[in-house]
């Protein structure tokens, strides 16, 4: 396989070079990069049109690794197809092309995997998971894989398929599932809290949570959407973004609270890059932490530059001709 070929990395390549575990580590390592200097993030930026459909783009760039890259999708009532476009830094030329349903799936989980990992109690095992669509299952296995989960709480306001992601839980991590009837039953004395809807209105308050719980908020990435209400917030000792530009932009629940981003409530919130920079586990002492997680470039192209190495080594992927620059025809038309 020649190097100078750029790649295209299918799905099913990305689900056999990386897992969850796997996902974590290597963001892990992209956030140490942002926290050192060594890479930098692009605000995602977005456009909405008809019933609720948005285009988005975000990126970020690793000079010392020598790449840089994209991930842009269309989210559709039909679905989305996201794709990441991996460029040398040096050059500008193609790397790779990489289907990238599975690996934003993977790197939403493995944020909060890593969230989890220094905001959770070191002991907790009651896990709640409010949402049970695509996101929802690797949300489950980020947080078993940093903590002794012993049982999974599951609430998604549709009952057939809340029965069904139940029964997968247990099957695939071999921990007991139990259904909750609301969001206040799964949360109740629960450590660990995920939510992961498409909620356009909080269904997360303050007075459902245990002293002591982590909750990560993942579903709402866009103004016109919003999971956690404002008294969360209030009882909380600490909150981590991945991004605090892209949360200040793209956050309604942070922005509601905090205020417009010259206030001062946001030096209250860290980016996730310091929480791991800085490796100082849970203080006994906190009430709550909640990560909010947006999704942001540092961590695509972490997980990007990872599967697209172990593609050179295990020979995975599809060569394709590298683009060629040619001149455009220029002649004079009615406009």
């Amino acid at each position: 396989m020649h190097e100078e070929s750029p790649l295209w990395i299918s799905e099913s390549d990305v689900v056999s070079l990386m897992d969850v575990g796997d996902a974590i580590n290597a963001l892990e390592r992209g956030l140490l990069a942002e926290a050192r200097g060594d890479a930098q993030n692009m605000v995602k930026t977005h456009a909405t049109w008809g019933q609720g459909s948005t285009l988005h783009a975000i990126g970020a760039v690793f000079p010392k690794e020598g790449f840089a890259g994209t991930k842009t999708w269309a989210h559709t009532e039909g679905g989305a197809t996201p794709l990441l476009i991996l460029f040398d830094s040096e050059s500008g030329a193609l790397k790779a092309v990489v289907e990238a349903f599975a690996l934003g799936q993977m790197r939403t989980g493995g944020a909060s995997g890593v969230a989890t990992r220094w905001l959770a109690a070191e002991g907790a095992d009651e896990f709640a998971i409010v949402g049970t669509g695509k996101q929802a299952i690797t949300q489950v296995a980020a947080v078993v894989a940093v903590r002794p989960v012993k049982r999974v709480r599951v609430f998604g306001r549709d009952e057939g398929r809340r029965a069904q992601f139940a029964a997968r839980v247990e099957k695939e991590f071999e921990v007991e599932a139990v259904e909750a009837r609301s969001v206040a039953e799964a949360v109740e004395g629960a450590q660990v809290v995920t939510v992961v809807t498409r909620a356009t209105e909080p269904v997360l308050s303050a007075a459902m949570i245990a002293r002591g719980a982590h909750v990560n908020a993942v579903g709402a990435i866009v103004p016109g959407r919003a999971e956690v209400a404002c008294d969360v917030l209030e009882r909380c000792d600490r909150v981590v973004v991945d991004s605090v530009p892209q949360a200040q932009r793209l956050s309604r629940e942070l922005l509601e609270y905090f205020g417009p981003p010259d206030s001062e409530g946001w030096k209250r919130v860290t980016p996730l890059s310091g929480l791991v920079a800085a490796r100082e586990p849970r203080d006994p002492a906190y009430d709550l932490t909640l990560f909010k997680s947006l999704g942001m470039g540092v961590s695509d192209l972490a997980l990007g530059v990872e599967i697209y190495r172990k593609a050179l080594e295990n020979g995975t992927g599809r060569e394709f001709p590298r683009p060629r620059k040619v001149s455009p025809r220029l002649r004079a038309g009615k406009s």
